[in-house]
């Protein structure tokens, strides 16, 4: 791919947040204020997903599986 096509694209899609979240309108410490926020926002619930869906996922199965009648493992 050509270097300057990723850098457009890349801006593009900054455009687009910039658009959505109506970033554009603040002044450049606000903006820094609300990306900073919405940065630690976001590696916050993708940390609180990588850290529990997991357990969740397996208890679940475990759940389910019981209640449709599968055998239990073996703890021996």
């Amino acid at each position: 791919m050509d270097v300057k096509r990723v850098k457009d694209y890349l801006y593009w899609l900054y455009y687009q947040y910039q658009l959505v979240t109506c970033s554009y309108v603040l002044e450049p410490w606000e903006q820094s204020m609300f990306h900073t926020i919405t940065v630690t926002v976001v590696a916050m619930v993708v940390y609180t997903a990588y850290v529990f869906v997991p357990i969740h996922v397996r208890l679940a199965l475990q759940f389910f599986s019981q209640i449709l009648g599968a055998q239990p493992e073996s703890t021996v």
